[in-house]
């Protein structure tokens, strides 16, 4: 059974233009509540939010009446949790998180919930939840420790693997679509002071192989701010250094025309 519930304190987006990004609740709240208050702690993926929430802000105020806009949804299968649906509600207004709806499944409905939502990036810190999301097309992405860590407003997305550039076919329209939004939504910021970068790193091959994944990524509307071939050297130093708020890896690839 899922459950729907609409955050009546926010404005709700326009779903048909919107970037559909769910979270996972254990992403965004921690288990124990926070000293002297009832409300839920914040966990991993409260900066990744106010990050979003930073890209809304400045499209709005180039356009009010913008929707090509992040539209967060925060979803769960946690029993407990779906209890105590009040609380995560009233959290999120204490900690004033930009979040339209609530999505509370059972486990065994989880990923259709996510279908029926158009979701377009599923975040979670569950790798299981992103192996079943990526079987099901979805595009996928780990947050952990080093999401939390990156205290900048600018959101920082970075594309990781070689396999960007292999494409597929079938559900995988989710990603095109996905990318094509987040390249609209670039060059709607313009290039000064951006509160959205996008970074490409190459694991593996030469520069032929960046300049392939370039090529791809901006054949569907999405151009980079960076780009970085490690030809084999390992990547954490340099996710040390650029600190993005999530990676999309390996699993990304990108559909045929």
């Amino acid at each position: 059974m899922v459950s729907t519930i609409q955050n009546t304190d926010l404005k709700q987006k326009d779903t048909d233009h919107a970037v559909v990004v769910a979270v996972a609740a254990r992403a965004v709240f921690e288990a124990g509540p926070e000293d002297g208050d009832d409300s839920y702690r914040v966990g991993v993926a409260s900066t990744l939010l106010q990050a979003m929430q930073s890209v809304n802000d400045r499209l709005l105020e180039k356009n009010p009446a913008e929707s090509l806009l992040f539209d967060v949804i925060l979803i769960t299968t946690d029993s407990q949790q779906q209890q105590q649906s009040p609380r995560i509600i009233s959290s999120t207004r204490h900690h004033s998180l930009d979040i339209s709806r609530f999505c509370f499944s059972n486990e065994d409905d989880f990923m259709e919930s996510l279908l029926k939502n158009n979701v377009q990036l599923f975040l979670t810190t569950d790798s299981n939840e992103v192996v079943e999301a990526s079987d099901k097309g979805l595009l996928a992405s780990l947050l952990d420790q080093q999401t939390a860590l990156c205290q900048l407003e600018q959101l920082r997305v970075m594309f990781c693997g070689s396999d960007i550039i292999q494409p597929v076919t079938g559900d995988r329209q989710r990603t095109k679509k996905f990318l094509t939004q987040l390249g609209q939504m670039k060059q709607k910021l313009g290039l000064l002071d951006s509160p959205l970068s996008t970074i490409l790193v190459t694991s593996h091959g030469g520069r032929d192989s960046c300049s392939a994944a370039l090529k791809t990524l901006r054949a569907h509307g999405l151009s980079m701010d960076e780009a970085y071939c490690l030809a084999g050297a390992p990547r954490q130093p340099i996710l040390s250094l650029l600190r993005p708020h999530f990676l999309l890896s390996d699993a990304l690839c990108i559909p045929e025309e």
